[in-house]
């Protein structure tokens, strides 16, 4: 039996994973969470053999939560599931050990073959998300950028952001107009629009 724990903060999603899940025979859904948070002290205490994921949840996103259990759980493989299947996302969840990557439109066959995969020691990835992430290519900003550009994608100025990243605000300024030079965007409004579509964000 493949003991599973799911996390999802869409309480009509979760439950009706689950419920589908608990349909096949050698699954059995041992814990629902409804954040990231809760994701990782459910899977410490149930010490389950997969973890389903959202990736958009409060708290930790299901990225972060992944690279904890990456640390603290390695037992558990863990199915990232999502309705933002962008590029970026991908590539993210697989460099922290996502094992299957799957958009919320997969049929309940798929997630479960995707569970069993895992379980078994193999990957799965949706081959739509994985042909549309090798032709984004890599995100050309550097670590610093891209948390600066994240800061700034709400719209706090260039003092706030300093603040919130222990930068001089003269440095937040000089990773703002490399990050815009080179998303090719007129200002950073817009290189973080180009960075969100690509999931660089």
């Amino acid at each position: 039996m493949i003991r599973v724990v799911l996390a999802d903060d869409e309480a009509l999603i979760r439950d009706a994973v689950a419920a589908l899940l608990g349909l096949e025979a050698d699954i059995e859904v041992v814990g629902v969470a409804a954040s990231g948070t809760e994701a990782v002290a459910l899977v410490h205490k149930v010490t389950p053999d997969v973890a389903v994921l959202d990736l958009q949840m409060p708290g930790l996103d299901g990225i972060e939560v992944a690279e904890e259990l990456a640390r603290s759980a390695p037992g558990t493989a863990v199915v990232m599931v999502t309705s933002h299947g962008r590029p970026g996302y991908l590539k993210r969840a697989l460099a922290v050990g996502v094992r299957a990557f799957l958009p919320k439109a997969a049929s309940a066959s798929t997630l479960a073959g995707a569970v069993r995969q895992v379980a078994a020691g193999g990957r799965y990835v949706d081959p739509e998300l994985a042909a549309d992430a090798i032709s984004a290519g890599d995100s050309p900003l550097t670590a610093r950028e891209t948390d600066v550009l994240e800061l700034a994608a709400d719209g706090a100025p260039v003092d706030e952001i300093a603040q919130r990243a222990a930068l001089a605000p003269g440095t937040v300024r000089n990773y703002l107009s490399s990050a815009v030079a080179k998303l090719g965007a007129a200002n950073r409004h817009e290189a973080a629009r180009v960075a969100r579509r690509h999931g660089w964000l």
